[in-house]
């Protein structure tokens, strides 16, 4: 990347409400449209949402961006879009034991509706507090049931099976913060309390020392920062086997919305400690040694994204392609989505950009101005591109907001549109969502609001 330590914050304004806009639309279109009983819609295909029988991932982050857009324009149609969708439709995802995703699901919507309540911007009832809560709690308890146990840890074993470490989960250690947050654990056989702390923290540790690599010799492929999608583990005697990949290219490159789902994940978590007393955290290792790990962990894997990533901050779909080399020096122009080679994937920009500007202004609070400088313009940089044509969609037949996400490229799930050779043009809910997020975070920083965390929903800022 070539970061613009030019820009500042307020530059983007204009885009942002211009995002919006567009939003609006999208959302609205996809209400009145969407056939609901084909499943939750997850990419589209000539324009369109369609869904595919994988898992059910996306749903929260459809019914999650009409409450974002309220949340940004006080546009109470979007509200009620959002809110009466969670009701009706969302409580099988808050009981879903067979996923890894209830942060994606449950967060985006319970708790956004959570969040808003307690910051003011809808009437409080109690009982709809409780409603909120009691779906957080579950969904926590839930997500923190599909666990691994290995010899130094454990782990939420994947939708794959219990051999199976996602490097997306880490954004889903949120639901076990927000439910151990409000008080509540998993009861497990014999009435065995298990604290939801300890299994993220044990979750988030497992995670940094197995998908993410230091460049300390590991293995011939030990890059700083670098990602694996998977990890497999022997569940017979706990493990560790080999790097895999299901959605990159191999487990021996970098698969780049994995990648941005760390840079984010890991970085939330950071900040989620800030709130999180010291005697909780003494007994799963102290405050300063589970910092130290987070911290080291997110630095290194915005670190590899700003060196792999072309001077715009839009990323291919994975470092490791196969045909990039057909590219040239690509690093060195913006991505190109209209090549011949390899699809670029915008989501993995519209995620990788929260992370770095959380990592950037979690640094600069805690003093480190310069360091924290640097990831915060990344950021800036990334959106400077990611809220412009050709990624953001003006088009209003096209039901997705931000173009050139890729889904699912080695099972060829993405569309290839007439005339192209790869995928490109298309739009997925969980980048479309994210765009939207990030684009909340800074606007709530440009008008002095405040901070907008997972975790607002217990009034606290940071």
């Amino acid at each position: 990347m070539k970061i613009d330590f030019s820009l500042k914050s307020g530059d983007l304004s204009t885009a942002i409400k211009k995002l919006w806009q567009y939003s609006a639309k999208k959302i609205l279109n996809l209400a009145e449209n969407y056939p609901d009983e084909q499943g939750s819609p997850v990419f589209t295909v000539n324009g369109k949402y369609t869904t595919r029988g994988w898992t059910e991932w996306t749903r929260g982050f459809q019914y999650g961006s009409a409450i974002l857009q309220f949340d940004a324009t006080g546009d109470e149609e979007f509200l009620e879009i959002g809110r009466t969708a969670t009701v009706e439709k969302m409580a099988t995802h808050v009981s879903h034991t067979g996923v890894h995703d209830h942060g994606f699901n449950n967060i985006s919507t319970y708790g956004n509706l959570l969040r808003l309540m307690r910051e003011g911007k809808i009437p409080f009832d109690e009982w709809e507090k409780n409603y909120y809560e009691l779906a957080l709690k579950i969904s926590g308890a839930v997500q923190a049931c599909r666990w691994t146990p290995i010899k130094d840890g454990g782990f939420i074993h994947s939708f794959n099976g219990p051999h199976s470490l996602f490097v997306d989960t880490v954004r889903s250690c949120r639901s076990l913060a927000v439910s151990h947050k409000l008080g509540h654990f998993l009861q497990g056989e014999n009435d065995r309390k298990i604290n939801l702390l300890q299994r993220m923290l044990q979750h988030l540790q497992t995670t940094a020392t197995y998908s993410v690599y230091y460049g300390e010799g590991r293995d011939a492929y030990d890059v700083r920062g670098r990602t694996a999608h998977e990890i497999i583990f022997d569940v017979k005697d706990g493990n560790y086997r080999c790097p895999n990949s299901q959605q990159g290219y191999s487990g021996f490159s970098t698969w780049t919305r994995g990648l941005a789902w760390a840079m984010c994940g890991f970085t939330e978590e950071l900040e989620f400690l800030q709130i999180v007393r010291d005697e909780e955290m003494a007994e799963w290792g102290g405050r300063d040694g589970i910092e130290t790990f987070l911290l080291r962990t997110a630095q290194a894997t915005c670190d590899f994204y700003i060196q792999n990533t072309p001077v715009d901050g839009i990323p291919y779909w994975d470092t490791g392609a196969p045909s990039l080399h057909k590219l040239g020096a690509f690093l060195n122009r913006p991505a190109d989505p209209f090549n011949d080679f390899e699809p670029v994937d915008s989501s993995a920009a519209a995620i990788a950009a929260q992370g770095l500007l959380r990592l950037g202004y979690y640094l600069q609070k805690k003093g480190e101005k310069e360091n924290g400088a640097q990831y915060w313009q990344a950021g800036l940089t990334v959106l400077n591109a990611l809220f412009r044509e050709p990624y953001l969609n003006i088009n209003p037949h096209h039901q997705g907001l931000i173009l050139h996400s890729i889904y699912h490229r080695p099972n060829g799930w993405d569309y290839i549109p007439e005339g192209s050779k790869i995928p490109n043009g298309e739009s997925g809910m969980w980048g479309d969502y994210h765009a939207r997020e990030v684009a909340l975070y800074l606007q709530r920083i440009i008008d002095d609001e405040p901070y907008y965390t997972f975790f607002n929903c217990f009034e606290v800022t940071i």
